[in-house]
């Protein structure tokens, strides 16, 4: 049997999904909303004791409709496993559309009419399950964390709060000209640091002890090499955080859906899906 996962059937959340913000909220300037809103991840059964705030899909939350399934979410999901955290997760974003050019999600980080849905969700996720810890990952999501609990009417949360540096931290920060070893060691550091902070503060659905980062020298070297965590600090996602059906290589690191284009328009209206080499059945 496949797991699968059920969707938005039942309230709050069948009415959330019904009652999305488009581009009246989300100017199309800043974000791709002709890709459609994406939600959510994990679970909305009332079983989730970490909720994770991220910030925006990408192209393989695009395709595959859930979010933090790419880099970010292999790499998060290995943060999760660390802490015990198997199944009882729930993920939001900050945004529900991509974010479109420099400076898009900045210029929107407290928008009253976006930060409004976003807290109707988080509203309904803190009321309809125990949460434990909620989790920021990046800036843009730390800020909505804290709007959101400086708005009038703010379901009540007493449960702990750990910002975290964003998975895709080094990527973007080397791109942008930074140097690799510092900007990996940051992120390896303040993981280790939040791993700190959360264990023992959470109730794992695995017990097992929280194997720290390796950011020795020596260790950041090879991800530098690598371009990426070694495979024991990745998590695979769960089939049942997908939608049913997806294939198991939607899941896997390989990179598979890509943006294209000779052109800025055509690049954004167009998502590039190829079945990695590796994982063909041919």
């Amino acid at each position: 049997m496949h797991a699968f996962d059920p969707g938005y059937a039942r309230d709050p959340y069948a009415t959330l999904v019904g009652d999305y913000p488009d581009e009246d909220v989300y100017p199309v300037g800043d974000f791709r909303v002709e890709w459609g809103p994406i939600f959510h991840r994990g679970r909305l059964d009332g079983s989730a004791r970490v909720l994770v705030i991220g910030q925006d899909p990408a192209a393989h939350e695009t395709v595959a409709r859930r979010i933090l399934v790419g880099t970010a979410g292999r790499r998060f999901q290995g943060f999760l496993g660390k802490l015990g955290i198997d199944t009882s997760y729930v993920m939001v974003n900050t945004f529900l559309y991509s974010v479109y050019g420099q400076g898009g999600g900045s210029a929107h980080a407290k928008d009253q009419h976006i930060a409004g849905y976003r807290h109707r969700w988080l509203d309904a996720l803190v009321g309809d399950n125990t949460i434990e810890a909620v989790i920021s990952l990046g800036g843009l999501a730390d800020t909505a964390f804290h709007t959101w609990r400086d708005a009038p009417g703010s379901a009540p949360y007493s449960g702990a709060y750990q910002h975290m540096v964003h998975p895709t931290f080094p990527d973007s920060s080397i791109a942008s000209g930074s140097d690799p070893v510092t900007s990996w060691t940051r992120l390896l550091e303040d993981w280790n640091a939040a791993l700190t902070a959360l264990h023992g503060v959470v109730t794992p659905d695995t017990a097992r002890p929280p194997v720290p980062y390796d950011a020795s020298p020596a260790a950041v070297a090879a991800v530098v090499a690598a371009k990426k965590l070694p495979p024991e600090d990745l998590g695979t996602i769960p089939e049942a955080d997908l939608p049913a059906g997806l294939p198991a290589w939607m899941r896997s690191d390989e990179p598979w859906a890509k943006r294209v284009g000779p052109t800025p328009e055509e690049k954004r209206a167009t998502v590039e899906v190829t079945v990695p080499e590796k994982l063909r059945p041919f």
